[in-house]
Parts: structure tokens; C-alpha cells; sequence
């Protein structure tokens, strides 16, 4: 080799060993949030049942994702709305959205009431799948969907006297928009009859309530990590064996020339 090409090689392989190093600290930051979400979930999911009422909101419902909750009030099926792209047992349809206006107050909360199927389903049908207004419901709270997986869809914000019918994310903000209450911003998604399993082979009956599908596990994040710092660490000492190699061919070449 010439100088040129050893100060490139070398120049390359410095900045691959950054680059995967670089990577291998990401994933640790990786798992890092992931035990701080578990954490998370874990704490709430062992709080007491948080009971809403109009006189009682808490102001960080946010920050309480995943803890259960019970609240009671009239539902209001004239502003049900839905939410597309969802699957029950391989089955494709949509979940109910239907405001429930909270006892003694003008506020109200969403309530993710379950999936109906989409062959069963037509988007602003609000009368095949109502029920009692008055309600108790008991659930899960959870957090406004502001923002979309990579690829997905944004909602648009409707317009003075526009109604959407149907949406691809749980966006409290917008969908207030289109409602006569203040929503609250979370929705709650409620429970299953207490002894249900968590699938129904054939339900009975539609809307069919689910729980949240949660993985308190750290994932593949540490495995990752390692990965990469093994590849940096292959590449720190595996390159200059390498160009010491290629020096002592070089010498022997021009020794025997």
C-alpha cells in the first residue's frame, strides 16, 4: 500500500469502529427506556383503581397510562366515532369510540367500548352496537395518540361543522374538535367481564372488550448492544494486525526487489 491508501483504510476503519460503537450505545439507551417504561407500567398497573369524577381529575392522566380505572356517566352514541385498521383473531374491523359524559360535570372521556367486526360494521352506524346510556365502566387508562408508527397515517383536524367518522388514531385533541364536551386527554379502553379470557374464539356478541396487549419484557435491546461493540472490537484490533501484515509484506517485497 501507499501512504494515501493507509490514511484512507485508516480513516475508514476509525470511523466504522465509531459508527458501531455508536450503535452499541444506542441500544443501551434502548434498554434503558424499555425498563423505565416497564417500570412504569409496573407502578401502575399495581396502583389502586383511580375512580374519575367530574370533581376529581387529576392533572397528570397522562402520566398514569395502564392504571385501571372506574367512572360513570352517560354515554352520548351521536358522537361515536371510530378507529380503522384494527384486527380481533385475524378478523379485520374497527374499535368504538363513544364519549361518556361523566356524572354531575360537562366534561366527558372516551371509551374504547371494544372491536366490532368490519362485515358487521358500516362507519357511522351508532345504533347496531349501542347500549344503556347510563354506564359504569371500568378500564384502563390510556394516552392520547398524537403521533404515528413510521409509515402511518396523521388524521386530519376537522373542520368548523365537519365530522369524521372514521379515524386511525386515538387523537383526543382532534377528535375534540368535532364533539360539544371537553374531552379529557386520555381514552379509556375498557375491561372484559371479570373471568373472560383475553380471546374469545367466537364471540356472542359484538363490541368484544380486549385488554391491553403489554410485553413487560427488556427485548432484544442488550443482545444488540453486544453485537455491535463485538463488531467494533473485531475491527479496533482486527485492523491493525491487518495493516501490520500488509507493512511486512510490503518491506518483504521491496527487500527482495
Amino acid at each position: 500500500m501507499k501512504t494515501l491508501p493507509w490514511a484512507l483504510a485508516t480513516i475508514l476503519a476509525v470511523a466504522g469502529v465509531a459508527v458501531l460503537l455508536r450503535l452499541g450505545f444506542w441500544q443501551l439507551d434502548r434498554l434503558e427506556q424499555r425498563r423505565a417504561f416497564n417500570r412504569r407500567v409496573e407502578a401502575q398497573l399495581e396502583a389502586p383503581v383511580l375512580v374519575l369524577s367530574g370533581d376529581a381529575i387529576p392533572q397528570d392522566l397522562n402520566g398514569m397510562e395502564y392504571r385501571a380505572v372506574e367512572v360513570s356517566g352517560e354515554y352520548d352514541f351521536s358522537e361515536e366515532v371510530a378507529l380503522r385498521n384494527q384486527t380481533y383473531l385475524g378478523k379485520p374491523g374497527y374499535r368504538l369510540l363513544t364519549p361518556l359524559v361523566l356524572d354531575g360535570s360537562a366534561l366527558a372521556v372516551l371509551v374504547d367500548r371494544g372491536f366490532v367486526p368490519a362485515s358487521e360494521y358500516e362507519p357511522g352506524d351508532r345504533e347496531t352496537f349501542s347500549e344503556a346510556e347510563s354506564a359504569r365502566v371500568q378500564g384502563v387508562i390510556r394516552a392520547s395518540q398524537a403521533e404515528p408508527d413510521f409509515g402511518g397515517r396523521v388524521d386530519p383536524t376537522p373542520l368548523p361543522g365537519q365530522e369524521l367518522l372514521v379515524w386511525s388514531l386515538v387523537d383526543t385533541g382532534r377528535i375534540a374538535s368535532q364533539t360539544p364536551y371537553r374531552l379529557l386527554p386520555i381514552f379509556i379502553q375498557q375491561s372484559p367481564p371479570e373471568g373472560q379470557p383475553d380471546f374469545v374464539e367466537q364471540p356472542s356478541s359484538y363490541p368484544v372488550r380486549t385488554r391491553p396487549a403489554l410485553e413487560l419484557d427488556e427485548g432484544p435491546h442488550l443482545s444488540y448492544a453486544i453485537q455491535w461493540f463485538a463488531f467494533a472490537a473485531v475491527l479496533a484490533l482486527g485492523f491493525p494486525i491487518f495493516m501490520l501484515r500488509d507493512l511486512r509484506r510490503v518491506k518483504l517485497e521491496n527487500a527482495s526487489g
